[in-house]
């Protein structure tokens, strides 16, 4: 059974060609951690994440170097671009001139109002939005020594006194992050800050850490999060390539049954009746059709006597023996193949699969448009 997400109405804003908020599809962004003003391995760390399905993309500008790259930047890849700025506004102002399509600013640490004045005043003239990002580790010391520490009621308050003053400066075109390293506050901050504004909100754990406890960290902070209708868009951070912040991204919406980007694939943890490298063999599909847009279930099961059934579900699947094994669709075999060719013969099949396959007789192959507005 499918529980339907009721989503929270949000205002919506474009971040470049991309909807943000008022019911758009949720968006998966990602940041490249390679050198800005290093113009090559920038571009060639972006189109590896557009390859992954990344939709937005932000950049560090720690520098004016930095700054002005992004217009070069810009030229080599069909994505939006973020500028990223802490501290120095000139980078800020620097950044959007450039070309950046939009800015991810912490105006507590931008300066004085004539400062964040003179960015929101670019902004506007550019057209383009601003983020609004608040980290529990980088709060007014006012706030902090009101609420007697970080918690979520002062980044609340903090992410609301930012939004207050840009729109006193007629800048309403923002979106806001409220990021913790603690799900259980980051958990807290969002549901409080959701009621108290229609803003598209940005959602993630920040600092998650390395690859497994970053994956736990984010599936479960930003998984919740979007199950309650929490959340426009979203980053998952770990300490890793970033084009396994994508992957999971995907993977945290697939499971939730928001968006669907990719081949899911199913396998079981092995026993001791497995009788091949079901381990080696997963690796060998997931990397093959990582780049793949197919909207189907693949099964990659251990065992030939209970496999099919127990992967009845799947569009088509693959189930090892001792030195054999076969090919099934739809929970029924298909063909009895030696074992070193099962990985082989099922991507021949996936190749050759349509939307009109008998082997997806209730679904379908969809490919997401280049544009996000569709699924």
């Amino acid at each position: 059974m499918i529980f339907p997400i009721q989503r929270k109405p949000t205002r919506q804003i474009r971040v470049g060609s991309v909807k943000i908020g008022g019911m758009a599809p949720i968006a998966v962004q990602s940041m490249t951690n390679t050198f800005t003003q290093d113009i090559p391995a920038t571009v060639s760390q972006i189109r590896r994440l557009e390859a992954a399905g990344c939709e937005i993309v932000r950049v560090a500008v720690p520098d004016m170097e930095a700054a002005r790259a992004i217009s070069a930047i810009k030229k080599q890849i069909a994505i939006p671009l973020i500028g990223d700025i802490h501290f120095d506004y000139r980078l800020a102002i620097a950044a959007a001139k450039a070309g950046a399509d939009g800015l991810r600013i912490n105006p507590g640490n931008i300066g004085s109002p004539k400062k964040i004045q003179a960015v929101v005043g670019c902004a506007k003239s550019c057209q383009i939005p601003i983020r609004i990002g608040v980290n529990s580790g980088s709060l007014e010391k006012d706030i902090v020594k009101k609420y007697h520490g970080v918690n979520a009621q002062a980044m609340v308050e903090s992410a609301l006194r930012h939004i207050e003053m840009l729109r006193s400066m007629d800048f309403h075109e923002m979106k806001v992050s409220i990021k913790a390293s603690d799900v259980h506050r980051t958990l807290e901050a969002y549901r409080l800050l959701s009621e108290k504004t229609d803003l598209p909100l940005h959602v993630g754990v920040t600092e998650a850490g390395s690859l497994y406890s970053g994956i736990v960290k984010s599936a479960l902070g930003i998984g919740m999060l979007l199950y309650e209708g929490i959340g426009d868009t979203l980053r998952v951070s770990l300490t890793r390539d970033p084009v396994e912040e994508i992957r999971t991204g995907y993977e945290i919406l697939k499971a939730l049954n928001i968006r669907r980007r990719g081949p899911e694939i199913i396998s079981c943890p092995t026993c001791g009746r497995c009788r091949f490298n079901l381990f080696d063999t997963v690796e060998q599909v997931e990397n093959a059709l990582s780049a793949s847009r197919m909207d189907i279930k693949i099964a990659i099961m251990g065992c030939v006597v209970n496999g099919p059934g127990e992967a009845r579900e799947a569009d088509i699947g693959i189930a090892g023996g001792d030195g054999t094994g076969i090919l099934f669709k739809q929970g029924k075999v298909i063909q009895q193949l030696p074992q070193e060719k099962l990985v082989e013969v099922l991507l021949k099949e996936i190749a050759g699969m349509t939307p009109g396959d008998p082997a997806m007789p209730t679904r379908k192959v969809r490919f997401p448009p280049s544009e996000n507005g569709g699924d």
